[in-house]
């Protein structure tokens, strides 16, 4: 028999607590206001919530407040969809930051672990507003239902970034149209994988030499040019359609 975990895990509303306790979950500020004032849920009520963890809740909601929904836990869901490999991307912000938070939008709901904003030699955009993407990054992940909300690093120079130890496979995906193999035909299966992404100018030579330098090989991601938000997009997607 199906438990009402699964049989309603399609149908509800998801949310984001970090306050957690063992029996009970609160939802506060805007998590409390979407459920009030939006969705103007009633106790009884059932939702789903995580931690970001990558744990699932399955509450009962139990008291709303004014500023505050309290929910009753009744199941939960350890390691909820988990994968046997990680995805990192370091990526250098687009100029147009709007692409940049598609970026992140959709390698959310494809599924990815760490992004890494990086500032490369030919880099048009150094600052970046983390507050503003991440919950850009917490609503995709609500949306596309998952229980890992994916780690948006600080942002960093190019050269700081590979010098940092790195276990992973590590590839660069450079516009060199004499580098034709394609990323699928370069990663290994349930391996953890960081690929560098470059900005509008790609990146110079003298950052391809020195990723080369620290163990990063070159990879295609197509014989189009694309934009950078775009590569970043298919490179996330690429390390899931080899490990399907």
């Amino acid at each position: 028999m199906l438990s009402l975990y699964q049989r309603n895990k399609g149908q509800m509303h998801w949310f984001y607590s970090q306050n957690i306790k063992k029996d009970e979950i609160l939802l506060e500020n805007e998590e409390a206001q979407h459920a009030l004032k939006v969705l103007r849920l009633h106790t009884g009520d059932h939702v789903h919530v995580t931690d970001g963890l990558g744990n699932l809740f399955l509450c009962e909601i139990s008291h709303l407040e004014k500023k505050a929904v309290r929910a009753r836990i009744i199941e939960k869901k350890e390691k909820y969809k988990a994968r046997d490999f990680k995805i990192h991307i370091a990526i250098a912000p687009t100029k147009n930051i709007s692409r940049f938070e598609w970026f992140l939008e959709k390698c959310t709901e494809i599924g990815i672990d760490r992004i890494n904003p990086i500032i490369c030699k030919h880099s048009e955009r150094k600052i970046i507003k983390p507050a503003r993407l991440n919950k850009i990054i917490i609503a995709a992940t609500k949306q596309s239902q998952k229980a890992q909300i994916p780690s948006l690093e600080p942002l960093m120079k190019f050269q700081d970034f590979i010098s940092l130890e790195n276990q992973s496979q590590k590839f660069i995906a450079y516009c060199d149209y004499e580098i034709n193999t394609h990323l699928i035909h370069l990663a290994k299966a349930k391996s953890d994988c960081t690929i560098l992404i470059g900005p509008e100018g790609d990146f110079s030579p003298d950052e391809l030499k020195s990723a080369l330098n620290m163990g990063y090989q070159t990879c295609g991601l197509g014989p189009e040019r694309l934009r950078t938000e775009t590569a970043g997009i298919i490179a996330c997607n690429a390390i899931h359609f080899i490990n399907q």
